[in-house]
């Protein structure tokens, strides 16, 4: 039986949300600059800024990973989606596709929204909390390296 399921989190941010996706959106080249949980980044098709392309990318989640992703991306909704194609996430997951999402918020602070749906191997695989924490850790890295730039 298919187990699928979808955790998300909302992170208040310093900078603008029109700041925060265009970090993703123009310059995700400095991901391993701006977070300490992201080591490196490469171009495996495409480029770094076209919705399509893949890239490799090897970060810290408890342990050192990698994950071999298509990222694509929405400029009016301010929304970047990762889409899992390999790496030691698919040890859980049969499928994996997170994202962020910036939002403007009238009167409060602008807000990063992440959302992580999957889909498990099995039953008794973990939800992905893991991987919401380390998407939330990587947005409060972002949004200081932004405020500090």
């Amino acid at each position: 039986m298919a187990v699928r399921g979808k955790v998300e989190v909302e992170v208040d941010l310093k900078s603008s949300a029109d700041r925060f996706y265009s970090f993703f959106r123009n310059t995700p080249h400095h991901l391993p600059d701006a977070c300490s949980d992201v080591h490196a980044g490469e171009i495996h098709e495409g480029d770094w800024v076209s919705s399509g392309s893949i890239r490799n990318w090897t970060y810290s989640v408890g342990r050192k990973e990698t994950f071999k992703e298509k990222r694509e991306f929405d400029d009016e909704n301010k929304t970047v989606t990762h889409i899992g194609i390999e790496g030691e996430v698919f040890n859980y997951y049969k499928s994996w596709k997170g994202s962020w999402q910036a939002v403007h918020r009238d009167g409060g602070p602008a807000v990063a929204k992440i959302i992580i749906v999957y889909e498990k191997l099995n039953e008794s695989m973990p939800h992905p909390v893991n991987y919401l924490d380390l998407m939330a850790n990587m947005t409060k890295d972002i949004d200081a390296h932004l405020v500090k730039a």
